[in-house]
């Protein structure tokens, strides 16, 4: 009775934030209930997770969430219900909700929740919270806990990715929201770039284009699809994306242009790369001599699959990797630790050396990055972890 009496609450709620029973009825929470019940250790553990803008399928950060939080499900047996604003003006409105329930952990996924888990917090000690991508209370709170991560490492490595292979020695950038998160994201992949630009003694350059200034930055794909015509234009064959969902327009941009023809401002500085990788159909007829691969590059989860054109990851796939951040690992480990009593409040920091972050390397990229590449990748994760190269967290 006292879950129906949850449910109807935070239904009433959805109807009061949307003004719409058919929206009403898509952001009532939603439960993923435990495979077996009775005999896993979370079974009596409830587990409410506030989405941020953008919702829990945008395919990049809120997605991974999504993910560590089902698994916890399947493995630990943990009651998963969820809150999806239906505009970035309700992120963090279901949070309260969860908390007068009581709820044994709170997620909020995306530091726009940070505020409410902050209040929240002090209002309700004995639940216990967590963000992504932020840090509740200053890490003062012994029942808060912030999850933080240091994207500009992993950004470095795909930002020497994107130097190295880049034939016309132009690649971008693309962020979200205008904000300083996403900055490290900037000044990581610029840094790494620049540092294989250095390398094979290329004059390149980064091109950065951010979406916009508010939360629906987040989730404005055709704004990123221009963004990314606009540095195709400029030159740029290999462009990483920051920005959620709106990263998709990026994806269909790249996967409808295939490609950049040589002449205006596109020159090739070097070799083609790719010429040995075999290629798919449509692109043979659309593209020929005089032309090279556009590619994307992903963000937070692994997006290398959306490259594959033609459903066959031994043909050209144009996600050349992506720069995952592990919130997947980071929304289970929170969770387990509820469950087997280890919870702390205060700040988790998680880089490489933790494998918070790093980049992907699956069947649809293997035969687009050389092995060469691959080795001097490693080499520069051990000389970040080691301290030997310090990279940039702003511009």
């Amino acid at each position: 009775m006292r879950r129906l009496l949850w449910l109807l609450t935070l239904g009433a709620l959805a109807v009061a934030l949307t003004a719409c029973p058919r929206k009403a009825e898509e952001q009532a929470a939603t439960e993923t209930a435990p495979a077996e019940e009775t005999s896993l250790p979370g079974a009596n553990v409830r587990v409410g997770l506030a989405f941020d803008a953008g919702g829990k399928f945008d395919r990049s950060f809120n997605q991974s969430a999504w993910e560590g939080a089902q698994r916890a499900a399947q493995e630990l047996g943990v009651q998963i219900f969820d809150f999806e604003p239906a505009d970035p003006s309700q992120v963090g409105q279901g949070i309260r909700t969860f908390a007068e329930e009581g709820f044994d952990l709170v997620i909020g996924v995306g530091f726009a929740n940070e505020p409410a888990i902050t209040a929240t917090a002090k209002e309700f000690p004995n639940v216990k919270f967590a963000v992504i991508d932020a840090v509740p209370g200053e890490g003062q709170l012994p029942n808060a806990l912030g999850v933080v991560f240091r994207e500009h490492e992993g950004s470095f490595l795909v930002g020497y990715v994107a130097g190295k292979l880049s034939r016309t020695g132009v690649v971008g950038f693309i962020g979200g929201m205008d904000i300083p998160l996403i900055h490290k994201f900037e000044a990581g992949f610029r840094a790494g770039a620049e540092y294989a630009f250095q390398e094979d003694g290329i004059q390149g350059r980064v091109l950065v284009g951010y979406v916009g200034n508010t939360p629906a930055a987040w989730n404005d794909p055709a704004k990123a699809k221009e963004i990314a015509s606009s540095q195709a234009r400029q030159g740029a064959d290999i462009i990483y994306a920051a920005a959620g969902g709106s990263g998709l327009g990026l994806i269909d941009f790249v996967k409808e242009e295939m490609c950049l023809r040589e002449g205006g401002a596109v020159r090739f500085a070097r070799e083609d790369r790719f010429a040995d990788v075999p290629k798919y159909p449509a692109y043979e007829e659309k593209c020929g001599e005089g032309t090279t691969p556009l590619f994307f590059i992903g963000v937070d989860s692994n997006q290398n699959y959306l490259g594959d054109t033609d459903n066959d990851p031994t043909t050209l796939n144009h996600g050349l990797t992506s720069m995952v951040k592990r919130v997947d690992v980071a929304v289970y480990d929170t969770i387990k630790s509820v469950v087997d009593g280890t919870f702390q409040g205060g700040v988790k920091d998680l880089g490489l050396a933790e494998e918070g972050v790093g980049y992907a390397l699956d069947e649809y990229n293997q035969a687009l990055i050389p092995e060469e590449v691959k080795a001097r990748l490693e080499e520069l994760k051990q000389a970040i972890i080691n301290g030997e190269i310090q990279v940039p967290e702003t511009r």
